[in-house]
């Protein structure tokens, strides 16, 4: 979701037309297994983060929408990605509704990455 939306509260429905629109062209017998990521736009290289609350409630939504359309046996893994680094990245996969990060400019600076890597096996 851009910031402008985020702003707005428009971001739930944004999400929702997007993941309308995967499924749409994908069919939901491939999404069977589905790896879903989120990250906000406005976190992109802006070195922002989303706070926990809007991770966890952005990650709720995005379940939701592919439950409703999908059978309830699904498997949905819901990725954050949004410039998690060493800092965050513990606090980030902590929250329950967090399956796993994608890292970004964290991956580039080897001391960096493996904090990273040290915060996801606590």
């Amino acid at each position: 979701d851009l910031l402008a939306e985020r702003e707005s509260g428009v971001m739930e429905k944004v999400i929702a037309r997007q993941l309308d629109a995967v499924m749409a062209k994908a069919g939901a017998a491939s999404l069977e297994n589905a790896v879903v990521a989120y990250e906000p736009v406005w976190a992109i290289g802006s070195g922002l983060t989303a706070s926990l609350g809007q991770i966890v409630a952005m990650h709720e939504k995005i379940r939701a929408c592919l439950l409703e359309k999908l059978a309830s046996s699904c498997t949905i893994l819901v990725l954050y990605g949004g410039s998690v680094k060493a800092d965050n990245a513990a606090d980030i996969l902590a929250l329950s509704e967090v399956d796993g990060v994608l890292v970004g400019g964290a991956s580039l600076v080897a001391e960096q990455f493996s904090k990273v890597c040290y915060g996801a096996a606590k």
